[in-house]
């Protein structure tokens, strides 16, 4: 089931079938923003559980942890090869080759403590009243930022993981994704969720042109970095859109 290898691959949750084919694989990627759904509403319920308990600022961080734990790290882990690769590295050869050993440099390391203190802070700037929709709609976007970069740029590479889903994407399970995730930005985040979406979708597109560019293709390093700042540029949009009535709040979805 398509549904079941997505939440296998995106999540340490051993769910559905160990061992998964490249079909199966391919297949699961339709169904990306709606693993970012349930990973939304266990963001959602923990921070919950912890607003009683904790002040913002310990609550937030703790929040990020849970996401990096739920998720096995791995889009982080790209984000951090994709920082050294194309920071490091003078040539298309040299910048992949730097991201396929996976060493963590000085620019893997100022990039990742800077991903997460921006995530933090747009967390800890986010206006109560749109909290849930927007703890629950942020990981859907952002994986739909990844199915998305995977139908419009080539790989940059013969072999990989991330060929598997590359070279299996196409228009009817990017359309399922791309509605996935428009219908739930519309219905969480009301007019100003449609813009988080918008946002996210030309964020991912930029980044892949950019980063095709440098690299004559996208990897599966680059999915996770793409993932990853889509993150951060869906928090902090919803952080300016929140103030000016156009994020849902919690009362609004449940028609109070």
């Amino acid at each position: 089931m398509p549904f079941l290898a997505a939440v296998r691959f995106l999540t340490i949750l051993p769910v559905g079938k160990r061992h998964l084919s490249e079909g199966e694989l391919a297949a699961s990627q339709g169904f990306f923003p709606l693993v970012g759904l349930l990973l939304g509403l266990a963001l959602a319920g923990v921070d919950a559980g912890l607003s009683g308990i904790w002040p913002g600022g310990l609550s937030n961080a703790f929040l990020i942890a849970f996401l990096l734990v739920l998720t096995g790290a791995s889009h982080m882990e790209g984000f951090l090869d994709t920082c050294d690769g194309l920071l490091g590295g003078h040539t298309r050869e040299e910048r992949l080759q730097i991201m396929r050993h996976g060493q963590v440099g000085a620019f893997a390391v100022a990039g990742g403590i800077s991903l997460m203190l921006l995530k933090w802070g747009a967390l800890l700037s986010l206006p109560q009243p749109a909290r849930f929709p927007i703890l629950v709609l942020f990981p859907a976007l952002s994986r739909w930022s990844m199915v998305l970069a995977l139908r419009a740029f080539p790989y940059a590479r013969r072999e990989g993981l991330g060929s598997v889903f590359q070279r299996g994407s196409t228009w009817p399970r990017t359309g399922i994704a791309a509605g996935i995730a428009f219908v739930a930005a519309v219905l969480l985040g009301g007019m100003g969720g449609a813009v988080l979406f918008i946002m996210v979708s030309l964020l991912a597109w930029l980044l892949g042109i950019a980063m095709s560019r440098l690299l004559g293709g996208l990897s599966g390093d680059t999915y996770g970095a793409i993932n990853e700042i889509s993150e951060v540029i869906a928090l902090a949009g919803a952080v300016a859109l929140a103030p000016l009535g156009l994020i849902n709040t919690l009362p609004q979805l449940l028609g109070v």
